[in-house]
């Protein structure tokens, strides 16, 4: 099993850090938010590493040579689903896929690995103590979701706050099954839905990943979670970046 890093784009809203490197190189506790997913990645037992770059990729590269490298080209024009896919000849064995712009703890990778379910998603529970700090990154922002028992029901940003169990955090496992059952319904979508509006998306190619896990879910494919009560920071705006060096650096030295 591999796993997956999706750091194609440019981070806009954490300018000027992402003047003239990946939004993954900012410093955070002393270490680059890549190097905190990687840290959490080898304790897990996950050492083949997948980058999908696209901005400043070459610096990445240079960085990180023992990585694998896959090239979204069209980063500027399409979004997180099409990044993921530009792995996709990496699906085969399972995975677990990464954001590349969020800070969390081994044990959350740890839970996913022990996961006896095909589709599994990590779930931050104590999310809205976060977002009390978050000016620039409301509630509304939040990728949450409501579950029944360790099932989700639902995964969508239009979910209300008060409704939600808690908040995708961006990392998610797929057994070779699972893996199997996402591609499949990826096919399907862009078949369906070419040029066509999806799930809110202008596009699919234009779609978050939880766009399609909604409409999976929809369509009735079982999406499992594990929760996590903190252990994780999304590292989105300047704000963010502040935050996160105060509050990561004080819980977790």
């Amino acid at each position: 099993m591999k796993a997956i890093i999706i750091g194609a784009g440019r981070g806009r809203r954490l300018m000027p850090l992402t003047e003239e490197t990946p939004k993954c190189f900012a410093e955070v506790g002393g270490k680059r938010i890549l190097d905190w997913a990687l840290e959490a990645f080898r304790a897990a037992g996950l050492r083949e590493v997948v980058f999908i770059g696209g901005y400043q990729i070459e610096k990445v590269r240079a960085a990180y040579p023992h990585l694998t490298f896959c090239h979204n080209a069209a980063w500027e024009q399409n979004n997180i689903l099409a990044s993921l896919f530009c792995a996709e000849e990496h699906f085969s064995e399972g995975f677990v896929c990464s954001y590349a712009d969020i800070l969390y703890r081994p044990r959350i990778v740890e839970s996913l690995m022990s996961s006896p379910h095909d589709i599994t998603l990590a779930v931050d529970t104590a999310w809205r103590d976060r977002y009390r700090l978050r000016t620039q990154h409301p509630e509304d922002d939040a990728e949450k979701v409501v579950v029944e028992g360790d099932r989700l029901l639902s995964v969508s940003r239009e979910v209300s706050p008060e409704r939600a169990h808690g908040e995708y955090i961006g990392v998610a496992r797929f057994t070779p099954r699972g893996a199997g059952v996402l591609r499949e319904h990826h096919r399907r979508v862009q078949r369906d839905y070419d040029g066509q509006p999806f799930q809110g998306a202008p596009s699919v190619q234009k779609a978050y990943f939880i766009h399609l896990i909604q409409n999976m879910i929809e369509r009735g494919v079982t999406v499992h979670k594990v929760d996590t009560q903190g252990d994780y920071m999304e590292v989105d705006t300047t704000e963010d970046y502040l935050i996160a060096q105060q509050a990561w650096r004080s819980s977790y030295e």
